[in-house]
Formats: C-alpha cells, sequence, structure tokens
C-alpha cells in the first residue's frame, strides 16, 4: 500500500514539474518576442516575466522536482528489483537528460534577473524549439514505463518514434515561427 501511494505522489508532482518546466520556457519565448516593442512596453512586459519566471521556478517548478526525485527514490529503496530491470536503466538515462535540461532552464532563469530587463541573446526560434524538449522527454519517459519489458524488445521503434516525431515537432516550430514573421 504504501508503495502505491508514493508511486500515486511520484506521479502527481511529475505532472506538476512538467507543468512548471513546459509554461517556464514559454516565459522565455514570451520575453524574447518583445526584442521589437517599443522600450517602455518591453521594461514592463520583461520585468513581469523575469518575475513570472523566477516564482513558477522556485515556487512550482523545483519543488515539485524535489517531491517527485524523493518519491522516485523513495520507490526505488521499496523496490530494488526496479534497478535490475533493463527497461528501468533506460528510464534512467532519459532522466538524466531532463537534469541538463533543468540545469539549461535554472541558467535561463538566473540570466533573466543578470540581464535586468535587457535582451536574452538566445534566438527566438531556438528558444521556441528548447520548449519542446522536456516534451520529448516526457514522451520517451511514459512509453519507457508503460512498455517496461517490451520497450527492450521494441527499443529501435520507441527511439526511431521518437526522432519521427523531434523532427515533425521541430518542423513544425520553424514553419509557424516563419508564418509568424511574414
Amino acid at each position: 500500500m504504501l508503495y502505491t501511494i508514493i508511486k500515486a505522489l511520484h506521479i502527481i508532482f511529475m505532472v506538476s514539474y512538467f507543468a512548471g518546466i513546459f509554461y517556464l520556457v514559454r516565459i522565455f519565448v514570451y520575453y524574447k518576442d518583445t526584442d521589437e516593442f517599443p522600450d517602455e512596453k518591453k521594461k514592463i512586459l520583461r520585468e513581469q516575466y523575469t518575475f513570472m519566471a523566477r516564482r513558477l521556478w522556485n515556487i512550482i517548478t523545483v519543488p515539485a522536482g524535489v517531491i517527485m526525485t524523493v518519491c522516485g527514490l523513495t520507490m526505488i529503496f521499496l523496490n530494488l528489483g526496479l534497478m535490475k530491470t533493463p527497461w528501468f536503466h533506460l528510464k534512467l538515462t532519459f532522466l538524466v537528460g531532463l537534469a541538463f535540461y533543468h540545469y539549461w532552464c535554472w541558467k535561463k532563469v538566473l540570466q533573466l534577473k543578470e540581464l535586468n530587463g535587457n535582451t536574452l541573446e538566445t534566438a527566438n526560434i531556438k528558444l521556441r524549439q528548447a520548449n519542446e524538449i522536456a516534451t520529448f522527454i516526457l514522451f520517451l519517459v511514459v512509453f519507457t514505463v508503460i512498455l517496461k519489458s517490451q520497450v527492450i524488445e521494441y527499443w529501435w521503434q520507441l527511439i526511431s518514434g521518437f526522432f519521427v516525431l523531434v523532427f515533425l515537432i521541430m518542423m513544425t516550430v520553424k514553419l509557424v515561427n516563419k508564418k509568424k514573421k511574414k
């Protein structure tokens, strides 16, 4: 029963964490979108976006990430057999990628504060594409957990499907960005 409760909490806080990460990178995009705005409007919006990013990061994203991680580690401790399963090793590999993405987001939050309303150097299209990275990681982790032992047998199909999904989403982002510029 305890394991099931911890698992439910892990899932709930995983959803909260990803909601925070998804919205955080959108805030970076919105901040960058202000580049062409008049100075007064730009200043007001950039202050607001910086405030929103810091609050989202400190109040939702990081606490949810910590609780999600603690619950995940607790589940491993309660079921050490997980460490012997290949699908779980694959999930952990994807979570290492999520840790790098989390670090990138944290650096951007700090950068917004340091910019003090100045221009974010990262290109708009790069921010829009980076916004999809969490979606890709979520896709991989969920499919790995749901398919478990089947994912090892069909790993190449999962990875191939992942790359097709990445390609389609990145092309869609580029297309939408081109239309937006016109």
